[in-house]
């Protein structure tokens, strides 16, 4: 399950938000939303169903200094419990090219909430749970997933030996309908959502403040879940570097959804 945030966030990808665009889009001509008729059948979360993805990230400051293709598959294990709230437990084995995690998520009547990863960052662990879809799916539409401030970042970026302070705000745009091709096969009317996320960190010894940006595509099949996603990561320039520019793509090569 990849999640809608800036880490992380489609279904049937465990990561993080949730944030390059493809395939055909059918955007809608008038100006009120179209509502997308029996949303939670874009999102498949049976235990013991299955998604294989073939991905490949790219990083580099202003040109390629590093590819790297990879294998990931996300299972639904089951459920467990979390603050008393029975959720959702999805594993992935090597989510946007890293190390195995499982993630959380609740899905109710009002759409889907992320209730965090393990493991988690220091980061979203303050964030965690917060709602990534919100049914009945409309097209266009968007809602605000979170703005806080003042958060613990969970890392010393400008080497003074101090957490650094990060404002967070992110948001879920349901874009539209749009065919894609992908190696399990072509998918028609997949709805498109869109995740950004815009980081505001607060230098402690450098008395500045830089920016950091994720923009997730993910698209989903109606009784498939996610058939692809890509993610665009830029970190800021410090002290004279180039920044980093990670763009990551997870493609569905097969799938086992099992029956409700």
């Amino acid at each position: 399950m990849k999640r809608l945030s800036v880490h992380v966030c489609g279904w049937g990808l465990a990561w993080w938000m949730l944030v390059a665009v493809a395939g055909c889009g059918q955007m809608a001509a008038a100006t009120e939303p179209v509502a997308i008729s029996d949303s939670a059948g874009y999102f498949p979360d049976t235990q013991g169903s299955w998604w294989r993805y073939r991905g490949q990230s790219i990083e580099g400051p202003l040109q390629t200094i590093a590819t790297k293709n990879f294998v990931n598959v996300s299972t639904v294990k089951g459920t467990q419990a979390i603050k008393g709230v029975t959720v959702k437990a999805f594993h992935d084995t090597n989510p946007g090219g890293h190390e195995p995690s499982d993630s959380f998520y609740r899905r109710d009547a009002a759409g889907i909430i992320y209730y965090g990863s393990t493991p988690g960052s220091p980061l979203e662990k303050q964030l965690a749970p917060y709602q990534i879809v919100r049914f009945p799916l409309q097209f266009p539409s968007s809602f605000q997933q979170f703005d806080r401030k003042d958060l613990k970042y969970g890392t010393d970026v400008d080497g003074d030996e101090k957490d650094e302070k990060v404002d967070v705000e992110a948001s879920v745009a349901v874009v539209g309908r749009e065919t894609v091709q992908v190696p399990a096969g072509t998918y028609r009317d997949t709805v498109r959502l869109e995740s950004r996320m815009t980081m505001r960190i607060h230098l402690s010894r450098e008395r500045q403040t830089v920016i950091g940006t994720d923009v997730m595509n993910v698209w989903f099949a109606r009784g498939v879940g996610v058939v692809k996603y890509v993610e665009r990561q830029e970190f800021p320039s410090i002290k004279g570097d180039r920044g980093m520019v990670t763009e990551t793509t997870e493609e569905l090569e097969e799938a086992e959804i099992k029956p409700e």
